[in-house]
């Protein structure tokens, strides 16, 4: 990927000063607090087990619990992808990672004074309130790809989107193989107490590299919009803030293809987020593996494979279309969770997981692409609506597997994945009503908007 220098915002004005950063420095220091902030997902998810038996949790409860950051990490992304179009993108990140920073150190304290013997039922709505609030960081998701939008043109957004997400992705994976570990070595408390000290860490280095995008620079220093602009096109910018970030929000929810995107994101990302926290249980009960193996087989076979892969499908679908990369994967997610309902063999169930692992990170990559493309002109309101709405699949899909589990037993960790089936029939349908509609929008061999 080739960089755009650093240059002066005006050539006729000698004396101005030259903008921060480069392109890549953008996209990497978005990556940076995204991987940061996007760990908190698995805030429960590895050690459920050791909060359901010290509270004696329902399934319902348990799918609840470890989706509690994703209440918050989902919903946020919608005013705050939409503030990025006002102040740009570094003090909406640091107040996210600092709301998680206060979230996972009431947890920690929580578990320094009442872990093991002192935890109880009683405790529960404090907890779920601490991994909510540790969820914030995971909502950096919808201020990042706005920021990494701005600093690209839009023939590379796919790509650069997808190397944002997909190595922003791995913080989960990684945590999920880590965790485990962490927790036989130190304990519950102090594995928490490690993680607080990771999220105090990742904050002050994503505030030593953050860079705004040229445009955000110059508005900043007191440039009027108009010559901001103006000087952020000499810069390279293409893509710029459509208004204030709540017509930004409105803007994107009039056009109805914003929706259909939501849609698929809910089952694409919505389902990887929902899947990260539940693998680990469902490889515990189906299979009776431990602790740490379940941690490792949902980190390789599914989290971390999902993040990787979306680099690839992004420039997939940068070359082949969103649309059509889109309708293959979604396939993908079909095959598999079939495949997940019928066996109870491991080796498939394991095979399986991997190809689910690459659907749903493939199918995450082509809808982003999509986004720049379908509401060119408000791409922080449309990247909080999708990235938003579409995530809260992490928080809603959860809690309905429990329910499974609640009304069947062990079998009903198998039988959850009927749920995935069905959004994944339902996402091919709407892929496949995109790609016929395109050509109205888009003129063909083109990435670009059509002109009006």
């Amino acid at each position: 990927m080739r960089e755009r220098p650093s240059e002066s915002p005006d050539s006729s004005d000698a004396s101005a000063p030259a903008v921060q950063g480069t392109p890549r420095r953008g996209v990497a220091s978005a990556t940076l607090g995204f991987f940061v902030g996007f760990a908190g997902i698995v805030c429960y998810g590895p050690v459920a087990s050791e909060f359901q038996d010290a509270m004696g949790l329902s399934g319902l409860l348990v799918g609840l619990l470890v989706a509690a950051p994703q209440l918050t990490g989902s919903l946020l992304r919608i005013p705050f992808g939409a503030w990025v179009e006002d102040v740009g993108a570094k003090k909406p990140f640091l107040v996210l990672l600092g709301l998680s920073i206060v979230g996972m150190g009431g947890l920690s304290a929580l578990l320094l004074t009442a872990y093991p013997d002192g935890l109880t039922m009683a405790h529960y709505p404090i907890v779920f309130f601490f991994g909510a609030l540790s969820g914030c960081g995971i909502a950096t998701f919808s201020v990042g790809s706005t920021q990494t939008s701005y600093w690209y043109p839009s023939e590379k957004q796919g790509t650069v989107l997808a190397v944002f997400g997909g190595l922003g992705n791995t913080s989960p994976g990684l945590l999920t193989l880590v965790l485990p570990v962490a927790l036989a070595a130190l304990g519950l408390t102090g594995a928490y107490l490690a993680w607080f000290a990771f999220l105090i860490v990742g904050t002050v280095a994503y505030a030593s590299s953050a860079v705004d995008a040229p445009y955000f620079q110059f508005v900043k220093r007191g440039v009027g919009e108009r010559e901001a602009r103006r000087r952020a096109e000499a810069c390279g910018q293409e893509l710029f803030p459509g208004g204030d970030a709540m017509a930004s929000i409105r803007g994107a929810a009039r056009i109805p293809r914003t929706w259909i995107l939501v849609a698929l994101f809910f089952t694409s990302f919505g389902g990887f987020l929902a899947l990260t926290t539940w693998l680990p249980s469902y490889w515990q009960a189906v299979y009776g593996v431990d602790v740490r193996t379940a941690g490792a087989l949902t980190a390789v076979a599914f989290t971390l494979l999902a993040a990787v892969i979306r680099v690839p499908g992004g420039i997939v679908s940068d070359r082949l279309g969103g649309e059509p990369t889109a309708i293959v994967s979604f396939g993908a997610i079909v095959l598999a969770t079939t495949l997940l309902v019928v066996t109870r063999e491991f080796a498939v169930a394991v095979a399986a997981t991997i190809l689910l692992g690459a659907g749903m990170g493939v199918a995450s990559a082509a809808v982003f692409q999509l986004v720049p493309t379908y509401v060119p002109d408000a791409v922080g309101g449309a990247s909080g609506l999708v990235g938003g709405i579409g995530a809260f699949g992490g928080f809603a899909i959860p809690p309905i597997l429990g329910l499974f589990v609640d009304l069947q037993g062990t079998p009903g960790y198998a039988t959850g994945f009927v749920v995935f089936l069905v959004l994944g029939v339902v996402s091919i349908g709407l892929s496949s009503g995109l790609y016929r509609t395109r050509s109205a929008l888009v003129p063909a061999n083109s990435s670009a908007p059509a002109d009006d």
